[in-house]
């Protein structure tokens, strides 16, 4: 179990863990998600706690939905896996302005 220190989170107790598994490019198992801001067959954009998640590719559908421990499991052909901001600062102008390049 990784762990990592956020300094927004000093006092809140422990950073909860964000990992990205994928399996033979057609699973994807996530966790640390905050909560899914949209999706739909070629895209998923989610809001984790190391900063916004996009992944991108054909046929995506989502398999699993666990918002109480932010756990998202994703199947399709996947294309493209990016993370849209810093997680140290900016995030509105950083995901917007990479969003809308």
């Amino acid at each position: 179990m990784s762990q990592y220190y956020d300094p927004n989170q000093a006092g809140k107790g422990t950073v909860p863990d964000h990992d990205l598994v994928m399996r033979g490019r057609r699973l994807i198992d996530i966790t640390g998600v905050k909560q899914v801001e949209s999706f739909d067959n070629e895209e998923f954009l989610l809001e984790t706690v190391m900063g916004f998640l996009a992944i991108r590719g054909h046929s995506l559908q989502m398999k699993n939905l666990d918002v109480d421990k932010g756990i998202v499991s994703i199947k399709g052909k996947v294309y493209d896996i990016v993370y849209l901001d810093d997680h140290d600062g900016g995030k509105a102008k950083g995901f917007f302005g990479k969003l809308f390049k």
